[in-house]
């Protein structure tokens, strides 16, 4: 049996030596695809009880200037007009859907590449486990890696990691930078207008102001106030307060 078993391996290893060099290639690559896949799946888990540390583009960013403003803050130590306005803002049928929104995404098929229709949950997969852009990879990456998100950590999880991982200004990630460098204020002492404000900067955090919020800014806040008002009459807030 020991003699067979050797023989058999000996076999088998002369069969791998004989395929073509391409072959052996996609062998490894798709093994190292599986050992990525794995990692990242290790991390999903991993972060529902640790904080991310970083993200690419945290870190990134904080070589290009020299250091970022960033401290993390639990949700429960936000104003919850904060966590509203966000939804409003970016995703107001994040607590109906389960990473991908096909009304929105059927929506920015109809309207053109004009408008988008990343979910909140897309956009915290896309800050913390991968990269910014557009190429494909990244995007495949990310259609794997939302469901997975979305089956393992609570919707008021993936909506805390998102308000400290945002981008806010150029080098200010989260809401507790953001609400101190616009307002010197704390994320607990947040008001609505001021976290409507918040929520209007993130499409254009390096183009718009809170501060300094231009009529469009001004104008897209109080657009988002209402919308806020309105999920938490009609039920969508439910999932994360």
């Amino acid at each position: 049996m020991v003699k067979n078993a050797k023989v058999s391996r000996a076999v088998a290893k002369a069969k791998r030596r004989r395929q073509p060099p391409r072959a052996r290639v996609l062998r490894l690559v798709a093994r190292l695809g599986l050992g990525l896949i794995a990692a990242v799946l290790a991390l999903v888990v991993l972060y529902t009880i640790i904080n991310p540390p970083i993200t690419w583009t945290i870190w990134s960013e904080s070589r290009r200037l020299g250091g970022v403003d960033r401290q993390w803050t639990a949700i429960e130590d936000m104003a919850p007009v904060m966590a509203r306005a966000v939804v409003a803002a970016e995703d107001a049928n994040f607590c109906q859907h389960w990473g991908f929104d096909m009304a929105a995404i059927r929506q920015a098929l109809d309207e053109g590449a004009g408008r988008g229709a990343s979910t909140i949950s897309q956009q915290v997969v896309k800050n913390v486990f991968l990269w910014q852009g557009r190429s494909w990879p990244r995007k495949a990456m990310e259609a794997v890696l939302t469901p997975a998100v979305e089956a393992v950590w609570t919707k008021r999880r993936i909506l805390e990691v998102y308000l400290n991982v945002a981008e806010f200004d150029e080098g200010v990630f989260g809401v507790n930078a953001a609400a101190f460098r616009y307002f010197r204020t704390t994320p607990d002492k947040l008001s609505t207008r001021q976290a409507a404000l918040l929520a209007a900067v993130l499409p254009d955090p390096k183009g718009r102001s809170a501060a300094k919020p231009s009529a469009f800014v001004q104008r897209r806040a109080r657009q988002i106030e209402d919308g806020a008002q309105t999920i938490a009459r009609d039920g969508r807030a439910s999932c994360f307060e």
